[in-house]
């Protein structure tokens, strides 16, 4: 039955395609008005926008969980995106709507269109300003490597970094109208995706002996679990790591480029989600290039004067991910459905709207009343002078 809705209907096709990243949410990727993206062209941007950042980030989400239960919630999690897809599908083919939002309208009328748009424009849009906290405090690590470069130097400044980057790379290369132009760019974050990983395993195993042991590191589950499902794409693993780590210098070089060309594919959602409430799905060339400035202006000024995102990361997780991928989908299907209630599709449908109204409520609660640190640039333990010959001698070249 599941195979045959498929085959249906795809209903993120023709006018939206279904979006999920590390981030565990669903948004509505823009339309490509008058471009000919072709499969693997498509194919670059949507595995770029999945895991071209998030799958840095997995590491501080199995922390918060616990790293047995933060692997049955990432296979759980992955289960239902899944299914609350196939639940997209099914609700498209039973209301003859072709989108997200054409389903939610139709199931709850314009208020319930409005709440997804809001919901769908708040994701990414938030994700574009940790994008450029996260490219700041990456590179500025980077650029103080640089032999001449002092502490006084503008390339140590955040602020500047930010906006040298945004107006050299990431407001151009959000201008595009055509998603289909970045699929080079998110060819190459793939690359650097791989690099990075490589760069991971390669400290894993030389700097596993200068880690000091953490009391029940291997603990089934912690309190934070709630969190740790809003949060999967959350956290930066190249705090770990040493400053006068060349092979991690290079790896934060690398993460902060794969950030800069992940960036212009959440403005494209942002700008879609705008063009589609207020300009009935088409922006002349004068507006797109005015939303597009003003959603860059606003994302880029929230992230110069606060640099600390944990807390709004993990209530946007909550507050916006587990809505768009738990709640809304089951609720329309629910509203829509012909089946007898006791019917599988019903019943579980009716336990994962649930579930997402629990992860809502406690996982609110538990981030008001336990905020995430906020730390920037500490250095371990283990990057300490004391430490310093035998962690350098234990580097392989690179």
């Amino acid at each position: 039955m599941e195979q045959h809705a498929r085959q249906e209907r795809q209903l993120p096709s023709s006018a939206h395609q279904i979006e999920t990243d590390d981030r565990t949410a669903l948004v509505c990727k823009p339309r490509t008005k008058g471009g000919n993206s072709d499969l693997p062209s498509a194919g670059f941007n949507v595995i770029n926008s999945i895991i071209g950042s998030g799958i840095i980030g997995l590491p501080y989400s199995m922390k918060e969980a616990g790293f047995p239960l933060g692997v049955l919630l990432l296979v759980g999690v992955a289960y239902i995106t899944d299914y609350s897809i196939i639940l997209l599908i099914k609700g498209g083919n039973l209301s003859g709507t072709n989108s997200y939002q054409e389903l939610v309208n139709k199931s709850y009328g314009f208020i319930g269109y409005l709440i997804l748009s809001i919901l769908q424009f708040l994701y990414p849009f938030i994700a574009m300003i940790s994008y450029n906290i996260i490219t700041g405090d990456t590179l500025t690590k980077v650029f103080q490597t640089i032999p001449g470069v002092g502490p006084d130097n503008l390339l140590t400044y955040r602020q500047v970094i930010i906006l040298c980057i945004t107006i050299i790379f990431t407001l151009p290369m959000s201008l595009y109208r055509d998603i289909a132009k970045l699929a080079k760019v998110s060819f190459i974050s793939l690359i650097l995706t791989t690099v990075i990983l490589i760069i991971v395993m390669i400290r894993t195993a030389t700097l596993s002996p200068l880690v000091p042991k953490t009391e029940n590191a291997w603990i089934f589950a912690k309190s934070n679990a709630i969190q740790a499902i809003g949060v999967m794409s959350f956290g930066d693993i190249f705090e770990n790591y040493c400053r006068d780590d060349d092979l991690a210098t290079f790896g934060r070089f690398c993460y902060g480029v794969t950030i800069i060309l992940t960036f212009p594919i959440e403005c494209f959602v942002t700008r879609e989600v705008i063009a589609n409430v207020f300009f009935s799905g088409t922006l002349t060339t004068i507006l797109h290039v005015a939303v597009t400035v003003i959603v860059v202006a606003v994302a880029t000024s929230i992230s110069l004067v606060y640099d600390c995102l944990g807390i709004v990361l993990e209530l946007n997780g909550i507050l916006s991910a587990t809505p768009l991928v738990f709640i809304i989908p089951t609720a329309c299907y629910l509203k829509l459905s012909e089946e007898r209630w006791n019917h599988s599709d019903n019943l579980i449908s009716g336990l994962i709207l649930t579930v997402g109204v629990l992860l809502m409520t406690v996982g609110f609660v538990m981030t008001i009343l336990h905020p995430q640190e906020c730390s920037h640039g500490k250095e371990m333990v283990y990057c300490f002078p004391n430490n310093a010959s035998l962690y350098n001698s234990t580097l392989p070249p690179f």
